[in-house]
């Protein structure tokens, strides 16, 4: 089966403030993204990335369409440098999706990032509503960690790998989980979220969404985009408006994305945008595959000069 190259695009949590200067600095087409965003949005989102503070990028509605100017600024850069690289698959975790979207033609920078900006706003008046939080279990299987969560009342909101599982809950149900890992052998790390998201406490955002979403030109990807709410490959915009609002949710299914592309012969993977995060689960899975980050200006010149190789 002949290699193919996966495109995969970074979520909340990786954000960094300065991500993604360096590469707007050095590179038009980037800097012209940002400038677009900070007029669709009507607020200088691409001063709260360069500058900061940490805890305005932080804030939901402005981290989610950051991290995905951020994504797309790498994007594009090495576009420019390697016009003829080809991506077989695209892939994003959470938010990332939808910079996959993008990537592969299903929906216009535009629309993306009026999307996200509504998605983060809802996802944070949902946790300001209904206090949550998460936490990662590792080094225990994901039936042990079902099993967490159904005995403490949390919900699974991740399925990163087979030996990282992350639930969400509230406070109480999430400490328990912690204790119950803890206690099975195995580690918990609670996670600096504004809530738990991808579980119930997010059904009223996803409520929110969906009729924008109803709105949104949505086109059929011209490579296949993994979703994060099936594992499989998304398909008609219906389909993808339906799968896009239920992802808000529901757990993300990357263990199922990780598959998917180990099925169709991915031997190549490209991180865009901040943290590394992705590349980071799948190289504990995949063997025998390369990895290239593009989060900066020297990262997105040595992965576009490893395609044009």
């Amino acid at each position: 089966m002949k290699t193919k190259t996966a495109a995969l695009f970074a979520g909340q949590g990786a954000q960094t403030v300065g991500m993604a200067k360096d590469i707007a600095e050095a590179f038009p087409e980037a800097a012209a993204l940002f400038s677009k965003a900070d007029s669709i949005l009507g607020r200088p989102l691409s001063r709260i990335v360069f500058e900061g503070p940490s805890e305005e990028l932080t804030r939901t509605d402005n981290c989610q369409p950051a991290i995905f100017v951020a994504s797309a600024a790498a994007f594009v850069a090495l576009r420019s440098l390697a016009p003829n690289a080809i991506f077989e698959v695209a892939a994003g975790l959470s938010l990332g999706e939808w910079t996959a979207l993008w990537a592969a033609g299903a929906v216009s920078f535009e629309d993306a990032v009026r999307i996200l900006d509504a998605r983060g706003r809802f996802m944070q008046e949902a946790c300001d509503a209904n206090p949550s939080c998460m936490v990662s279990l590792l080094k225990l299987s994901v039936a042990d960690c079902e099993k967490i969560a159904a005995d403490t009342g949390c919900a699974v909101t991740n399925y990163n790998s087979a030996a990282q599982t992350v639930l969400g809950g509230t406070k109480e149900q999430t400490a328990a989980a912690a204790a119950a890992a803890t206690a099975a052998g195995g580690r918990a790390i609670p996670l600096r979220t504004a809530g738990a998201y991808h579980s119930p406490f997010m059904a009223p955002a996803a409520e929110k969404l969906g009729p924008i979403l109803q709105k949104a030109d949505i086109k059929t990807p011209s490579i296949p985009v993994l979703s994060n709410f099936t594992g499989k490959a998304h398909g008609s915009p219906d389909e993808i408006r339906a799968a896009m609002t239920a992802q808000i949710a529901h757990p993300v299914r990357w263990t199922d994305c990780t598959e998917r592309m180990r099925e169709a012969g991915v031997g190549a993977f490209v991180e865009f945008g901040p943290g590394g995060v992705l590349t980071g689960m799948l190289k504990r899975v995949l063997q025998g595959v390369s990895f290239a980050t593009a989060s900066d200006e020297a990262s997105v010149r040595a992965a576009a000069a490893d395609i044009a190789g």
